[in-house]
């Protein structure tokens, strides 16, 4: 008899059209949906469980998984979102199946991830929790200004904001925590956070981050990374390092790609800093993504640890790259099957062309808002005007406004909140895509403005060639 997955299904994470049909070939799949899933994939599902409609948290959302999983007769729970780690792993842990374990509330609290690495000796910035504009206060008088004010239980840099002067406390507190009231009121920072999570804070030293020691002068890349990977069993296989380019006020990610080409000596240092601070969540059986700050002399820091893969197409570009299929990895470990990650961490000499995510926001490359309000459509842009030969450019759809769409407004302390969508580009090499990712988010304004003047300006019943 062929075993059963159960699903939960939210916002976040790797695009179900993406992640759905590698689970489907290990299993029979079962989705409790707390979002919709997509037309195109339903049929890869043996049932679909519509989730409640008020909002469930703590126990009761737990409990929520666990009937879920006695209806289908799931043989493991699988949750590939950020917002449902911790409850997916409680549930698990009370089916007595494999998942990611105690741990998994210290990939998910900021808080407890930053006193599990303190504990551990890992290098990170100085930090302090707050719950207060008060607390907030007297973090600014006990660390090195700037401070980074980030949510405890905040993905996407929603509610990240940088104070500088004392005089920005009482605003910096009221707009991040406004952020995740509205957060939480569009079910965006659901689901096991607390009642109380629009005050989970905590007030960080920003690390001095440089490319000097890793990047050559005009490479076009960031000062920070991350390292992808899963934990079976409680040991952690690092899969593969990829390289960012600079983000955007306040620190807003822009791309990622795959694969990093910086030099062995250097990713085995990144990953050496990865494995312990994964290794001091205690974790147990869940995908993984790293995210390291680069500083001078070949220093480190870390910024954050997930117990589960990294989002957008991330999965896909480690796919399309290096040949390795990470849902199916992991599937087969919840399912207590044979598991062969690789047996070192991967590097360029394994690769195979070059793969990016690159947010759709309506800002350019150095975080300058749009001029212009548009509306989004992918139809009407000339993709191959703004790349190089050989690169291809799609448009992830399930993380995508639709055409039609206005182009959301990008406000910094927002985060993900003004992200349009995801576009992902292939290519030959990485050094190509870099310069083509530059080349969209500099152009797209203009393009998607030229697109919509020309569609409108062609005569009335003149053919333009779209079906």
């Amino acid at each position: 008899m062929k075993k059963r997955i159960l699903l939960v299904h939210t916002r976040s994470g790797p695009p179900l059209d993406f992640a759905l049909p590698r689970l489907a070939a290990r299993a029979e799949i079962h989705v409790l949906a707390f979002r919709p899933v997509p037309a195109g994939v339903e049929e890869l599902c043996a049932s679909v469980i519509p989730a409640p409609e008020r909002p469930l948290k703590g126990d009761e959302l737990v409990d929520a998984i666990v009937a879920a999983a006695g209806q289908v007769g799931a043989d493991a729970l699988c949750g590939l979102s950020e917002y449902t780690v911790v409850p997916v792993a409680l549930a698990a842990e009370k089916l007595g199946l494999p998942g990611p374990g105690a741990g998994a509330a210290s990939s998910r609290d900021k808080r407890l991830m930053r006193d599990a690495w303190a504990e551990a000796g890992v290098p990170q910035p100085a930090y302090r929790a707050v719950a207060s504009a008060e607390d907030l206060r007297r973090a600014f008088r006990e660390l090195q200004p700037p401070l980074l004010l980030k949510s405890a239980w905040g993905a996407g840099s929603a509610a990240q904001l940088v104070i500088s002067a004392e005089e920005q406390i009482g605003p910096a507190w009221d707009e991040a925590t406004a952020v995740m009231r509205t957060s939480d009121a569009a079910n965006v920072s659901m689901l096991e956070a607390p009642d109380a999570a629009e005050s989970d804070f905590l007030a960080e030293e920003i690390i001095p981050g440089t490319t000097r020691s890793w990047w050559e002068d005009g490479s076009g890349y960031g000062d920070y990374l991350s390292v992808e990977g899963i934990v079976v069993e409680g040991v952690y296989h690092p899969v593969c390092v990829t390289s960012r380019l600079p983000t955007i006020p306040p620190f807003m990610e822009l791309c990622n790609i795959a694969p990093c080409v910086l030099p062995a000596p250097l990713q085995r240092a990144i990953e050496s800093v990865a494995r312990a601070s994964v290794d001091a969540l205690g974790l147990r059986t869940c995908g993984t993504h790293t995210e390291i700050k680069l500083m001078e002399d070949g220093g480190l820091a870390l910024i954050e640890s997930a117990g589960r893969f990294g989002g957008a197409s991330i999965l896909a570009q480690i796919e399309h790259v290096y040949g390795c299929d990470l849902v199916g990895m992991l599937a087969d470990a919840l399912l207590g099957l044979p598991v062969d990650p690789p047996a070192s961490m991967l590097t360029p000499d394994d690769a195979t062309g070059a793969a990016c995510t690159l947010s759709l926001l309506a800002t350019n490359a150095v975080g300058e808002p749009w001029s212009k309000d548009l509306v989004w459509d992918s139809r009407v842009v000339d993709w191959p005007s703004l790349v190089s030969p050989g690169t291809r450019v799609e448009t992830v759809s399930a993380l995508t406004v639709p055409d039609g769409t206005p182009m959301p407004t990008y406000e910094p302390s927002g985060g993900k909140l003004g992200i349009g969508g995801v576009l992902y580009l292939t290519s030959t090499d990485a050094a190509t895509l870099v310069h083509d990712a530059y080349a969209v988010l500099n152009g797209l304004e203009d393009a998607l403005a030229r697109g919509h003047h020309e569609q409108t300006a062609v005569p009335a019943g003149h053919d333009m060639g779209v079906e």
